[in-house]
């Protein structure tokens, strides 16, 4: 299936809603993952308003926003607008005229600092979406194994076989290492970063440990975090930040750190088949990874991790109308309630915890703990888990 002819009705019902309500609407999320076919689904612009800036002619349209943006009707797609980070300023400007502001949808391969947003006020003019990879709810329940194993990435989990997957990953890691980073502003050697993307791959679902990877490369932790930090505001990593209790256990407050995509985890880790997964060391924090990243697609509150000294983790801490709500997500067919459940329900005052799993069924598992199965967990959503709770 072409990756053009797959819609994603969760995410454009995300743009329209958020392309209602502001005249300035930042849609990120790393290279490859469809931002520019959402936009054109939701928008349909005419020609006249679609700026591609990685195309020189439109780059060059752009050179002086304030004369080319102007008295354009309807909506405007600014895509690749991390090539100009001196839009904003002039955005601003033109979604406050009268009697008629101007609407644009910005698209950008960064996090929002990087394409620009953080040198400029719009508090109350501008509203902000992360579009990631195929959710499972956009090619259905039986599609999950196939899009864990290629990940998100349309033109991976669409690919006509394993083989050209696996190779347009390889590609699209290349590609990133070699162009892109550079274009986004970053100077760093893409062997060393490959390398280190690589280590990173084998620390997937763990807490940062600066000290342990600077001494495998040979670098300082500064060089290391700068790294990190890079790949971060790329999109291809998260950084999962700590939740603080005020309890008198001691609390882990390093991050911890997820290859966002499971199918470039995959190839960094040297994975190419459903076989090679299944008996690797990672697969149980590779399906977590791919589990938590699907959640974080759905609208939720900020997310969060816990974890204590002394061994207590839940995976996820979010709000959810206003009530905190833990997710622990585990590989397993028998799920149980465990130390680390009960010492978060009371040391968190979790009202509700969710544990997703691989089995066939759902259950209650005890007094505000549901055991939900991973497949319609990702269909049909939080709401729907916890009123089962």
């Amino acid at each position: 299936m072409p990756p053009s002819l797959v819609r994603r009705p969760a995410d454009e019902e995300r743009l329209r809603a958020a392309l209602g309500r502001m005249p300035i609407v930042l849609l990120t999320g790393p290279r490859q993952a469809g931002k520019s076919t959402l936009a054109r689904v939701v928008v349909e612009p005419a020609a006249s308003n679609l700026f591609d800036l990685e195309d020189p002619r439109d780059l060059a349209r752009m050179g002086e926003p304030t004369l080319s943006l102007p008295g354009l009707s309807g909506t405007v797609i600014i895509d690749e607008a991390q090539r100009r980070k001196d839009l904003f300023p002039v955005l601003r400007v033109l979604a406050d005229e009268q009697p008629e502001p101007g609407r644009f949808l910005v698209l950008g391969s960064a996090s929002p600092g990087l394409v620009g947003l953080a040198s400029e006020s719009l508090a109350g003019r501008v509203a902000l979406i992360e579009l990631g990879g195929l959710r499972v709810s956009d090619l259905g329940a039986a599609e999950m194994d196939r899009l864990w194993l290629r990940g998100g990435f349309p033109r991976s989990a669409l690919a006509g076989d394993e083989h050209a997957s696996a190779a347009w990953r390889d590609d699209f890691i290349a590609t990133f290492l070699e162009r892109d980073l550079a274009n986004l502003g970053f100077r760093l050697p893409a062997a060393t970063l490959r390398r280190f993307w690589t280590m990173l791959a084998h620390y997937h679902a763990q807490t940062w440990n600066g000290a342990e990877l600077s001494r495998a490369l040979g670098v300082s932790e500064s060089t290391v975090r700068r790294y990190l930090d890079a790949l971060s505001d790329a999109l291809v990593v998260r950084q999962l930040q700590p939740w603080f209790a005020n309890i008198s256990k001691r609390q882990v407050r390093a991050p911890k750190v997820y290859i966002r995509d499971s199918g470039l985890l995959h190839r960094l880790l040297g994975v190419a088949s459903r076989d090679e997964l299944l008996g690797h060391p990672k697969v149980g924090a590779s399906w977590e990874g791919f589990v938590i990243e699907q959640i974080l697609q759905m609208d939720i509150g900020a997310p969060w991790f816990w974890a204590t000294h002394a061994g207590a983790e839940i995976d996820l801490v979010t709000m959810v109308d206003g009530t905190r709500v833990g997710i622990e997500v585990k590989r397993t067919d028998q799920p149980r309630l465990t130390p680390s459940i009960r010492h978060a329900l009371d040391d968190l005052d979790l009202e509700r915890l969710v544990v997703v799993h691989a089995g066939p069924t759902s259950f209650q598992l005890a007094d505000r703990v549901v055991a939900v199965n991973a497949a319609a967990f990702l269909v049909e959503g939080l709401p729907a888990a916890l009123r089962a709770v």
